[in-house]
């Protein structure tokens, strides 16, 4: 549906800190699919942890909101759509964030994300992140679209 070089016209991240490499299913105002690679290249691992490399949990709830700016930005009515490039989504708050499984190299990190509510600019997102269909990570998250 949208691959990195798309997903680079939505959101400001760049490498090494664009943490969606491509969106394979979306609804507005509704849900979000998309994935990550994780490789042993990424500089993550020179430091998480080098003998055991680890992918870290913050990396996995941050390619969660990534997504979710993907779902907020792609909501919005097309007059808003043009005034994209003046907007940014900003990280509100992560509730109820669980960490289940870890994630290593090799790994296909897949961020599935529903609204909960949306009022305006601000959104309420259930996200969940698999390896496998099997759950590693969980969080609610709360974004909002603000004028850079």
């Amino acid at each position: 549906m949208y691959n990195v070089v798309e997903i680079q016209k939505i959101l400001p991240h760049r490498f090494p800190f664009l943490l969606v490499d491509r969106i394979t299913a979306l609804e507005a105002g509704r849900s979000i699919e998309g994935y990550k690679n994780v490789s042993i290249s990424e500089p993550v691992f020179q430091g998480h942890f080098p003998d055991h490399p680890i992918y870290p949990g913050v990396m996995i709830i941050e390619g969660m909101a990534q997504a979710g700016g993907v779902l907020a930005f792609k909501s919005m009515d097309d007059d808003s759509q043009e005034a994209i490039e003046n907007k940014v989504v900003y990280f509100m708050s992560i509730d109820k964030a669980k960490f289940r499984a870890p994630v290593t190299p090799g790994d296909q990190l897949v961020y599935r994300l529903n609204v909960l509510k949306n009022k305006g600019p601000v959104w309420f997102l259930d996200g969940k992140a698999y390896v496998d269909e099997k759950l590693v990570a969980e969080a609610q998250l709360k974004a909002m679209i603000v004028d850079k």
